[in-house]
């Protein structure tokens, strides 16, 4: 691949940090913004450039991605559905029960805008379902 992806986070704790760091050690992906609640010149990154949330809407266009790292109580069921409308998005919803709805108002909002938006990515659900589907592929009486 010869143009990076360019990501944005919004939400700048330990998934956020995260975000950056993995961007930090990927060939392909450039973190070209952090957006957060807090005051933009009281975050300190590892390089990133830090904005206002409330600045998001003007940086439409600058990046690939947003990828949003609040939490899946309060922040994401929100978030999530707002931002599809104008960005791709990500986000590590883990909420079980609520997925399917979550879901819907993703896929609506993100088909209303054009984008994509892809949900529960993480550990559990995620990578750890994964490993769990395997197991129970593999195993003569797989059980989880």
């Amino acid at each position: 691949m010869s143009e990076k992806i360019k990501i944005a986070v919004l939400g700048y704790g330990n998934l956020g940090r995260g975000v950056e760091l993995a961007a930090r050690n990927s060939k392909d992906l450039q973190l070209s913004a952090v957006f957060s609640r807090r005051n933009p010149s009281e975050v300190k990154t590892y390089g990133a450039p830090v904005f206002s949330a409330d600045e998001i809407l003007s940086h439409k266009g600058k990046f690939d991605v947003l990828v949003l790292c609040g939490g899946s109580a309060t922040d994401l069921p929100t978030q999530t559905p707002e931002f599809a409308l104008n960005f791709n998005v990500v986000d590590s919803f883990d909420t079980h029960a609520k997925i399917p709805e979550h879901f819907a108002a993703v896929d609506a909002a993100a088909k209303a805008g054009g984008n994509v938006g892809i949900i529960a990515v993480g550990w559990d659900p995620g990578l750890f379902s994964l490993n769990r589907l395997f197991g129970e592929s593999v195993l003569e009486n797989g059980s989880s």
